[in-house]
């Protein structure tokens, strides 16, 4: 007989069936009652159990935590809650889970701390929340790649080992198969790094732009969507060591088609999620709600997560150069009263979140995309404004959030790129083949990167970055 998930059933319209059902018990009370999951879906089906008519030692084995096989007739339900229930005619335990230690730990069926819920991140899916998160990551996932497929972009796979640093960051993870006790030096007594697996010094990536940029410039439309590494020392609720990233890159696109595409692209994954995951996103808002409650009235959240989707979905991005920004943020109550934590005096200043937020959720009420900044507090491939100033370059702001998404037109005058990858000191050899693009058929082009966890954290509204991703990779935490 067929196998049923529990979402298959609970949307069921064929009563009085025979049915089977695997899964996990969550409770069992009264001897009677089982609440099964699956992970299909954030709701149990109540499976009802003739306790007189079934052998005690199968009874004693179903306790909270183990894996069922529940044989029975799909009925409509006599108790509030559920359309649904499974008069259960035969059940067999496919793997027990000991009273004893399941009290141990997160399966016990109490509240617990998101902290205490990352030392068992091996367990944590088995949670409402974090199934609800789960379930809504694997949404967007596939939001994401529909998205490009439907629009004509090609996917594809930026190497994870790397030569060359994107970002300029410095902050990368070394990729080496050298003795670390006695690697071999060269005459200057250095580690000779021609020795090693790749003949030279190799790091893990910290973005695939570069190298998308290359397919752009002979596909037309790519994306690449894979894991990225900084090897930043940073324990904020916003930062992890290992991460993904959404990256197109589009030839003959200039900045406007940039800030166009990176509009419908956000609309469109938040809204597929909106239509699809409509119960994991109603756990989650009431989880907030909830939480909400216990915060001070000024820390608590002005929108519903779902309000803050259609805050995103439904209104036009306000496009604001950052030179007009700066001069609302400079004139702006906050800064005047000093309440901003970063007071804005000067042209030129690096926007943090405080910033970004207050444009978005007091200021323009809609989400805003800031364009046009500074060229010395953005990376050397963003292309130079006539004013020799200022860049092509833009970033999205979100409610909550501020800045999810960081863009530029890309700098496609070989000149030019040669002169401010010489003021930072980066060697033309070490990026020739990126030079070379710029040689042979140079035309303009833009494209955007976004870190997939930030957009999961606002999907699911969760505050702390490590609890959107399986497993998180931060300072001194490898652990799983």
């Amino acid at each position: 007989m067929k196998s049923y998930t529990v979402a298959e059933l609970l949307h069921s319209e064929t009563l009085l069936q025979e049915v089977t059902v695997k899964g996990w018990v969550r409770t069992f009370r009264a001897n009677r009652f089982i609440a099964l999951n699956d992970g299909s879906t954030i709701k149990n089906i109540q499976c009802v159990v003739d306790f007189e008519n079934t052998n005690e030692d199968i009874l004693k084995r179903i306790g909270t935590g183990a894996a069922v096989a529940i044989k029975g007739e799909l009925i409509e339900s006599q108790g509030k809650g559920q359309k649904v229930e499974v008069q259960v005619k035969d059940i067999t335990i496919l793997g027990d889970a000991d009273p004893e230690e399941v009290s141990k730990t997160i399966l016990q069926q109490k509240r617990h701390t998101l902290e205490k819920l990352r030392e068992q991140a091996h367990l944590r899916t088995r949670t409402n929340t974090f199934s609800a998160v789960m379930r809504l990551r694997s949404s967007l996932s596939f939001a994401i790649h529909k998205y490009f497929n439907d629009n004509g972009f090609y996917y594809m796979h930026a190497p994870i080992i790397t030569g060359s640093d994107a970002e300029g960051a410095g902050e990368m993870f070394r990729v080496t198969t050298l003795d670390p006790k006695n690697p071999p030096l060269n005459e200057e007594g250095n580690v000779d790094y021609t020795q090693d697996f790749f003949g030279k010094e190799t790091n893990l990536t910290v973005s695939g732009q570069l190298e998308a940029e290359t397919y752009a410039m002979s596909l037309g439309k790519v994306y690449t969507f894979g894991p990225t590494f900084r090897a930043e020392n940073s324990n904020t609720s916003r930062h992890l060591a290992e991460f993904w990233m959404i990256e197109p890159e589009v030839a003959f696109m200039d900045l406007d088609g940039n800030m166009d595409l990176a509009e419908d692209f956000m609309k469109s994954v938040l809204s597929y999620v909106l239509e699809h995951n409509a119960d994991d996103l109603a756990f989650l808002e009431n989880r907030l709600i909830q939480e909400d409650k216990t915060k001070p009235q000024a820390e608590r959240s002005e929108m519903t997560l779902t309000e803050k989707l259609r805050f995103v979905i439904d209104n036009n991005f306000k496009r604001v150069s950052y030179t007009e920004a700066i001069d609302i943020l400079r004139n702006s109550k906050p800064n005047k009263k000093k309440k901003f934590k970063y007071i804005i005096n000067e042209w030129g200043a690096d926007l943090q979140s405080e910033h970004e937020r207050f444009l978005v959720e007091k200021h323009f009420k809609c989400p805003v995309i800031l364009f046009d900044y500074p060229a010395n507090i953005k990376a050397f491939y963003m292309r130079l404004n006539e004013d020799e100033k200022t860049v092509r370059a833009m970033d999205i702001l979100f409610p909550g959030i501020g800045e999810i998404v960081g863009g530029s037109q890309r700098e496609e005058r070989l000149d030019v790129l040669k002169e401010k990858m010489a003021a930072l000191d980066i060697p033309e050899e070490e990026l020739w083949w990126y030079l070379e693009l710029r040689k042979y058929g140079t035309a303009v082009h833009s494209g955007f990167g976004l870190g997939f966890e930030r957009l999961v954290m606002f999907a699911t509204g969760m505050s702390n970055i490590r609890d959107v991703i399986p497993y998180p990779r931060t300072p001194q935490n490898a652990e799983f």
